[in-house]
């Protein structure tokens, strides 16, 4: 029996470090895609491999309405979970083939899953350790997670409509710093809708702006009439955020 003591000792010792290196094998893979997809893929998913293949998809998807739709989805989807080069042109080219109601759509629902995809990586990964360590910490660390846990849905949804913040580092950040997933899905499926309806809309009419020999006019998400709706509702995802501080302040 004695001798079977340092046999189990070492099987449990030596599956524990595979274990946790199996949990971020998933992870590296996608950092790995993404590395590999920005230097080989920035060429190909642009708006003139769309605008010298229109003719073809426009065909074949009039013909294979439903399986065009379910192929540009699994694309979509492979662009956001891998942080692959080319998610606005997927977005545009949405509106460009499917129209700005169902463009919007499918959009919305493959960039979610995309999200969510990378999301539950990282968390099952890296952020399974990191979590853990923010819950033992102390000091300033354990106030920026206690603050961070208390406006959870607010951030989140600033996180989605401040149009600065890049989409794969809105994806990653919540997931390395524990926030529940269901917060996650709930604020990445709606806050990401008003930024996708421009996106959209601007790919309907993709049609006329390659008919003029004419390059997609992205400055449109900047103008007043778009950016404005965008920042008011910033303001009100930070709201709650700022009437819990200044409660605090009071008690205090």
């Amino acid at each position: 029996m004695k001798r079977n003591k340092p046999d189990s000792f070492m099987s449990d010792t030596t599956q524990a470090p595979r274990s946790g290196l199996a949990r971020h094998i998933p992870l590296l893979v996608i950092l790995a895609v993404a590395v590999v997809g920005f230097f080989t893929l920035g060429d190909y998913l642009t708006f003139e491999t769309l605008r010298d293949n229109r003719e073809a998809l426009l065909s074949w998807r009039d013909a294979n309405y439903w399986a065009m739709a379910a192929v540009f989805m699994a694309v979509y989807i492979a662009i956001v979970a891998f942080s692959l080069p080319g998610a606005a042109v997927a977005s545009m080219t949405g509106g460009f083939l499917f129209g700005l109601f169902a463009g919007t759509v499918f959009n919305v629902f493959a960039a979610t899953v995309g999200a969510s995809a990378i999301f539950l990586v990282a968390r099952w990964g890296l952020g399974k350790s990191l979590t853990a360590k923010l819950e033992a910490s102390e000091g300033t660390v354990k106030k920026l997670k206690d603050g961070l846990r208390a406006n959870e849905i607010s951030v989140l949804f600033l996180l989605r409509l401040v149009p600065v913040v890049p989409f794969f580092v809105a994806n990653l950040v919540p997931a390395l710093v524990g926030v529940k997933f269901r917060n996650f899905l709930f604020t990445t499926a709606l806050g990401i809708v008003p930024g996708g309806i421009v996106y959209t809309w601007i790919g309907v009419g993709l049609g006329g702006v390659f008919d003029r020999g004419e390059t997609p006019d992205v400055s449109l998400l900047w103008e007043p009439f778009v950016i404005g709706p965008i920042i008011g509702l910033c303001v009100l995802a930070a709201l709650p955020i700022v009437i819990k501080s200044i409660r605090g302040q009071k008690d205090a």
